[in-house]
């Protein structure tokens, strides 16, 4: 049986933070890292983060992706801050960046910047009005400059992840991975994708999982195959 590794993040998109308690049980020590999202916010996201970490002594990545004036960004990541959290998301945007970085201060919380979400392809930021040009061109240029704005990682796609490593910015830098999906899981709604192992190889330090851990009939396993195929020979 392959021991937890933090490179692997289970994403806890479930309804509520009983819900969310739960599957953390039911996971156990195969896992040690947890993502909790806007989806669960109203459902007692913060306490849950709260208990799994002071309680379980899971570590934590609050994806909130905080976009907002300056202001409100910085006072919205000094209240995270007070929870000895590991990760919170904001939008790659370079203001953003530094005000999440003001208020994080000297906590050791890590600011990770969105660059494209991984639920969109250039159809969807064409309706978006957004910039013309490539993808991934667009994407490494959020990440250079979110990096170079003080953020301590980015969020980026399993295609994007080996061009983002390259960047001079990027050196020191933690670059997370969500759009896995381990061989034979369905695609659900991302459109740019990797398997765990590919991912970790095209550069990323964590890779977040969700669906394929969550609604699989036993869950346990289903992390367990996850870590067996990023460390093989283990376990």
């Amino acid at each position: 049986m392959p021991l937890a590794d933090d490179r692997l993040i289970v994403a806890l998109d479930v309804p509520n933070a009983l819900a969310g308690l739960e599957l953390a049980r039911t996971l156990g020590d195969a896992v040690s890292f947890y993502k909790i999202g806007l989806g669960m916010l109203t459902g007692g996201g913060l306490a849950l983060a709260n208990e799994l970490k002071q309680e379980h002594g899971k570590r934590i990545f609050l994806d909130m992706k905080f976009f907002d004036i300056g202001a409100t960004v910085t006072a919205a990541v000094r209240g995270i801050a007070q929870y000895d959290l590991d990760f919170l998301t904001v939008h790659g945007d370079p203001h953003v960046v530094r005000a999440a970085k003001d208020g994080a201060g000297g906590s050791d919380l890590k600011i990770l910047a969105v660059t494209v979400l991984t639920s969109l392809d250039r159809n969807d930021l064409d309706e978006g009005m957004m910039r013309a040009g490539d993808l991934a061109e667009l994407t490494l240029e959020r990440a250079a400059r979110a990096l170079a704005a003080g953020a301590d990682g980015v969020i980026a796609s399993p295609q994007e992840a080996a061009a983002i490593r390259a960047l001079p910015e990027a050196a020191g830098k933690l670059i997370v991975t969500p759009g896995v999906r381990p061989a034979g899981s369905a695609v659900g709604d991302q459109k740019r994708i990797a398997t765990p192992l590919n991912a970790l190889k095209a550069g990323a330090d964590h890779i977040v999982v969700g669906r394929p851990v969550w609604q699989a009939p036993d869950p346990r396993s289903a992390a367990q195959a996850i870590l067996h195929e990023i460390n093989p020979g283990k376990g």
